[in-house]
């Protein structure tokens, strides 16, 4: 017998993209409402208790509603809203977190998918930290820029729609310096403080960029180029759709970060710079933010539900 998943939010950037990688797959009976439905809160609660797995892609306020109309203790929920990412009573839906990650996924009821920004700060950090490479008291910044499709259908009415207006190339935002991703990098990197975090929008739609500078002065001597190398690396040894690199000086000086260089696909590219002096190292992570940011999170997580 197919299990039933149901979509709420479907019409939503991230529940489009869910959407068509959903259909046709034999293993599951693919739930939406109709039009004239999909913003009732009879149906949805109905169709909420009546699944095996909810996916909520809805505003944070929402998805903690839809969650409260959920009275089938059977109902297993992955959420890709922030409004539960750090919340202790969810696990975290990033496999590749620790060893033992995938499994908690695989047997909890409820699931927070990560952000976009947080999968990329979070698989570069987390790792450094466990081994010793990081202080929990480290002081970061971390720069980040995402494609328009990162603001959900705004963004890409604002780029694409009729009508509208050339954007500027490049838009810094989060400039109160209280962007809501900052606690979930805090928390599941294992960070004291929180990091200074400054997000960007580009002119293209998809993809991001993330970078995190590190001052060699100011960490353990052992944190060096080739060691967080091997750390990064032995820790993504057997996931197959994360790549690990570290790039020497000379051949950094020819080098540049495009951040559509893995746009559809689920893939997570890190790399770690180091300059010719010693002194500095530049963490880097490539991605899709509708891919393994948003909908591939989603889809690998209800895999892992579906066993």
């Amino acid at each position: 017998m197919t299990r039933i998943v149901y979509i709420d939010g479907d019409q939503g950037t991230t529940g489009l993209r869910i959407v068509q990688r959903l259909r046709g797959r034999q293993d599951i009976t693919l739930r939406l409402l109709p039009d004239d439905q999909r913003k009732d809160p009879l149906r949805r609660a109905e169709a909420l208790n009546a699944c095996d797995v909810a996916i909520l892609c809805l505003p944070d306020a929402a998805a903690r509603e839809a969650v409260g109309w959920i009275q089938n203790p059977q109902v297993r929920v992955i959420d890709a809203s922030s409004a539960h990412r750090t919340d202790p009573g969810w696990v975290y839906g990033l496999p590749e977190l620790e060893a033992a990650q995938a499994g908690r996924i695989a047997a909890a009821s409820r699931i927070s998918n990560p952000g976009c920004y947080p999968t990329a700060a979070v698989a570069l950090l987390r790792p450094l930290r466990d081994a010793g490479l990081l202080p929990e008291d480290v002081a970061l910044s971390i720069h980040a820029v995402s494609g328009y499709s990162g603001r959900g259908r705004a963004g890409i009415d604002a780029y694409e729609g009729a009508g509208a207006a050339a954007p500027p190339a490049l838009q810094v935002y989060g400039l109160a310096l209280d962007h809501k991703h900052v606690p979930e990098i805090r928390q599941h990197a294992r960070l004291t403080h929180r990091p200074l975090f400054v997000p960007a929008y580009g002119a293209f739609a998809q993809g991001i960029v993330l970078t995190v500078p590190l001052h060699r002065a100011l960490l353990p001597e052992a944190c060096t180029l080739q060691r967080v190398h091997e750390v990064l690396a032995g820790h993504y040894a057997a996931q197959v759709r994360v790549q690990v690199e570290a790039v020497r000086p000379a051949d950094a000086a020819a080098m540049h970060l495009d951040p559509q260089a893995l746009n559809g696909s689920d893939d997570l590219r890190l790399t770690v710079f180091g300059d010719a002096r010693g002194e500095h190292l530049l963490l880097a992570a490539v991605l899709d933010n509708l891919g393994k940011g948003a909908a591939g999170a989603a889809v690998q997580n209800l895999d892992l539900v579906l066993g």
